[in-house]
């Protein structure tokens, strides 16, 4: 139309024309406001029957968390602080929708909004937006929205057992409430808040704003049903059944048959007997057995509990047996590694008594001490040809009974010189000779002891022995190594070392020789 020179005829049906467009467009935009508005309505009244929905569903939750915390407690905790997370959140959208509505009125006969009238948003344009950026209202939005999605991902992973069954209502909340700049259909990249708010009808931002109440209110009752499902599922998990291995009685003689049954066992704080009849007394919910044990031999053990299950009295039988043992009189004192200890290392050993708890066993011998864990000792000899372990054993009756054994002291062996990590002899280019490092090595012995190697002596066939301060080829040896010939056995002897590690101070013997064949 705004090609060419047009008449003013030509003029004139073309400004009617766009006159026209006008028309139909502010005719069009009546509609979509009013459509606005319907859709608004729609959200206010959908998050009115959510408040009174989730509160019941709260409200359950509390109820059941109360009265089973074994089962509830941990949903109830979850629930609550995702109930106040959604509260706070969604009253300070409702403050937002203040800017929305400003400047208008309710109609005091519909009870509504003037949607049609409500065809800009300069409130919001003006106080949430600044320049090409967010004022400081706009980023305080911003930065509540993120809070709410971070705060709700804290409330839903509060609880371990059921962090897994709100994972994916909180990845979802994410998508939902993403705060990063947004690409229009143009490909032009905008900020959140401008994407959604900047020059658009306030009728059209209310409705947004109202929206995003409704997705806070469905994702609180989202994790109020997987709260209390996932409460369900934990409780019916075999990981709260335990395998129980019951025996027809609890010892056996060598080479006699063992018999019994292994059944599944739940362990349920809020499953309590009324009554118990039995060797023993009800504490805490549950059946503890004090008794004096018989006479030596197989002896029985019977009782019964009484359960309330719909107002009447239950009976659930037990019985079972078990072995009455002679009372110990000899120490079992073993060394881990063998039958000697060796001077000046941690030597490991086990010291217990048969039937005797750790706590009332006593070990005692020179270089002696507890190593952590019951019945662990370790055993650090330092001079003399032998040691003696002397143990003493408190029954629960007060009577002790006593042991002792004897040891055998050993020094560590001598090392043997190893050439690239290989101890004895072999062939090879002088090459790898001179590249190798000497260390010493300890084959088949009980401790994995460190060697370095402080000094050694190297002996080509022919010339002067070199005496060499390290544990590696210097300069001398490599010229000497060039002077020999093929089928030259060179010698590395007299090799020192110290222990690195446990045994660190001992004084080692000098290792045996290794033989080296030039190839």
């Amino acid at each position: 139309m705004a090609g060419g020179k047009l008449t003013p005829r030509q003029k004139m049906i073309n400004l009617m024309y766009l006159v026209f467009i006008a028309m139909l467009a502010l005719n069009m935009s009546k509609e979509v406001l009013s459509a606005f508005g319907l859709m608004n309505e729609k959200f206010d009244s959908s998050n009115t029957a959510s408040i009174t929905n989730n509160k019941k569903l709260l409200d359950a939750i509390d109820q059941k968390g109360t009265e089973n915390a074994g089962l509830y407690g941990p949903a109830k905790k979850a629930a609550d602080k995702i109930a106040a997370v959604s509260k706070g959140f969604y009253d300070y959208v409702e403050t937002l929708k203040a800017d929305a509505k400003f400047g208008v009125e309710v109609d005091k006969e519909s009870g509504k909004l003037p949607y049609e009238a409500m065809d800009k948003g300069p409130r919001i344009d003006d106080t949430w937006f600044a320049g090409d950026g967010y004022s400081a209202k706009g980023t305080a939005i911003v930065a509540a929205i993120n809070k709410y999605v971070a705060d709700m991902k804290a409330a839903a992973a509060s609880e371990p057992s059921l962090a897994s069954k709100l994972t994916p209502l909180i990845k979802d909340l994410e998508v939902r409430f993403n705060t990063a700049d947004i690409k229009d259909h143009e490909g032009i990249t905008k900020k959140f808040l401008e994407y959604h708010f900047a020059h658009f009808p306030a009728i059209a931002s209310l409705a947004k704003l109202t929206a995003w109440q409704n997705d806070v209110k469905k994702a609180e009752f989202d994790t109020y049903n997987a709260l209390l499902g996932g409460a369900a599922v934990s409780a019916a998990s075999m990981k709260n059944y335990t395998a129980l291995v019951v025996l027809e009685k609890s010892a056996y003689f060598q080479g006699e048959a063992v018999k019994g049954k292994v059944v599944l066992g739940r362990y349920d704080e809020n499953t309590k007997p009324t009554s118990f009849q039995g060797p023993g007394k009800i504490e805490n919910g549950q059946a503890v057995i004090s008794m004096t044990a018989g006479s030596i031999g197989e002896q029985n053990i019977n009782g019964q509990f009484t359960f309330m299950e719909d107002g009447k009295s239950v009976p659930l039988k037990f019985e079972g047996k078990y072995v009455v043992i002679p009372r110990p009189n000899s120490a079992n004192i073993s060394a881990d590694k063998m039958n000697v200890v060796y001077r000046g290392l941690p030597n490991p050993m086990t010291i217990s008594f048969a039937g005797i708890g750790d706590n009332n066993v006593t070990a005692s011998a020179p270089g002696l001490t507890k190593a952590g864990k019951p019945g662990a000792y370790n055993l650090n000899p330092a001079s003399g040809e032998s040691v003696t372990v002397s143990v003493t054993g408190k029954m629960s009756d007060g009577k002790t009974v006593a042991d002792k054994k004897t040891f055998r002291i050993k020094g560590i062996p001598a090392p043997q010189a190893a050439i690239g990590g290989t101890p004895g002899s072999q062939k090879g280019a002088k090459s790898r000779l001179q590249s190798s490092t000497i260390t010493a090595v300890l084959p088949d012995f009980l401790y994995d002891l460190k060697f370095q190697v402080t000094q050694f002596v190297l002996k080509v066939p022919g010339q002067a022995s070199i005496v060499v301060n390290g544990d590696k080829i210097d300069a001398k040896c490599a010229a000497a190594l060039g002077r020999a010939t093929k089928g030259d056995q060179i010698t590395i002897s007299d090799v020192k070392t110290k222990i690195i590690g446990d045994g660190n101070g001992i004084q080692t013997k000098t290792a045996s020789p290794a033989i080296f064949e030039i190839q």
